[in-house]
């Protein structure tokens, strides 16, 4: 398989800039694998296709507000900062990207706020414009990350070209967002309300939680042709024993079991053993699924629209096959289906 075997013409206006009004009445194509055919629903309609103790894997990592904007010291010039990961609580050091990047070297000081009371020293190179920076705050802990949330920004996709607005900070996460660690959404898991929640509760329907906090390296494009050789970076990925014990026994009786999203279904494939069971994880993933690929655990996934020679429409491919999904992505831009994290939603069964 090659990067070129993904490419695909997307029409710039089928990036979806704002979500569907209502989480849970964005569109849904259902594709069935065995009858290669497709089917156009709203994703609420989601329920019809899953019986009692059938279960659902959700990603329960939580967005933080990743964004800065600092002034750099003496011109004054303003950074983007990019909070990616945090090295060390102690001395508050993290990995960042910085944009222009040309302008930012080791030694610069970055100013947040007016008071001075946050401020960071740039102390390495990482990347073309990765840096580490050492936060300079009078304060504790918490009160050093109360400050990161106030001044930080919803860390939206570079493609919406719009300026955030107060309704990001809800709808670009999940409503079962638990645990803060993720620098893009779980997307997949955008389109669940607590009503469509609800009704899944009432129909049955069990649920499990895995986490996996989101990088930016999922939506990296891939710079070689040959996809052995790409190298995904490394996320943050927690299974506990009692989710993987819920997991086991919705595979064991054979019950349909459905990841929502990619993230959650990288995190299933990192931990699953040869015996297609899950084990008690936590650790980082680098794991990179693309065909052919011998899934352990899920026998259905929800996913949003891709971009061409994603990572991720490659993992779908891998999910279902490449020749079925291409043409179903020819039939979504036909459709105008929304693509992307604000996009409409696929059911894979």
């Amino acid at each position: 398989m090659k990067t070129s075997d993904f490419n695909f013409d997307l029409p710039e206006e089928l990036l979806a800039e704002h979500p569907s009004e209502n989480r849970d009445e964005a569109r849904l194509m259902v594709l069935d694998r065995k009858t290669e055919t497709i089917t156009h629903r709203l994703f609420k309609d989601v329920i019809e296709y899953f019986d009692e103790k059938d279960l659902f894997i959700f990603n329960n990592t939580k967005v933080f507000p990743a964004r800065l904007f600092g002034n750099k010291e003496k011109t004054g010039a303003k950074i983007e900062v990019f909070l990616l990961r945090e090295l060390d609580r102690e001395t508050r050091v993290w990995d960042v990207l910085v944009d222009p990047a040309r302008k930012i070297r080791i030694g610069n000081k970055l100013f947040f706020t007016e008071d001075e009371s946050l401020v960071a020293e740039v102390i390495d190179n990482t990347t073309s414009r990765g840096r580490t920076l050492r936060f300079l705050f009078d304060g504790s802990y918490e009160e050093f990350r109360a400050k990161l949330t106030e001044l930080g920004e919803t860390p939206l996709p570079k493609y919406i070209k719009r300026d955030v607005e107060p309704e990001d900070a809800d709808r670009y996460q999940t409503i079962y967002a638990k645990i803060e660690g993720a620098v893009a959404a779980p997307t997949a898991g955008l389109h669940f309300s607590k009503h469509l929640m609800k009704r899944l509760e009432i129909k049955g329907i069990d649920f499990a939680e895995i986490t996996l906090h989101v990088g930016l390296g999922t939506f990296n494009p891939i710079e070689v042709e040959d996809l052995s050789k790409h190298k995904m970076e490394s996320e943050e990925a927690i299974i506990d024993e009692k989710n993987a014990a819920i997991i086991n026994k919705a595979v064991e009786e054979g019950r349909r079991v459905c990841a929502v999203g990619t993230t959650t279904m990288r995190a299933l494939e990192t931990s699953v053993s040869s015996n297609k069971k899950i084990s008690a994880y936590r650790g980082w993933t680098n794991k990179f699924i693309y065909p052919p690929h011998d899934f352990g655990v899920a026998n259905a996934m929800i996913t949003n629209f891709h971009t061409p020679k994603s990572t991720l429409i490659m993992m779908i491919a891998a999910f279902s096959n490449k020749d079925f999904i291409m043409r179903a992505y020819e039939e979504a831009i036909k459709e105008r289906y929304k693509f992307y994290s604000y996009g409409d939603a696929m059911l894979i069964l």
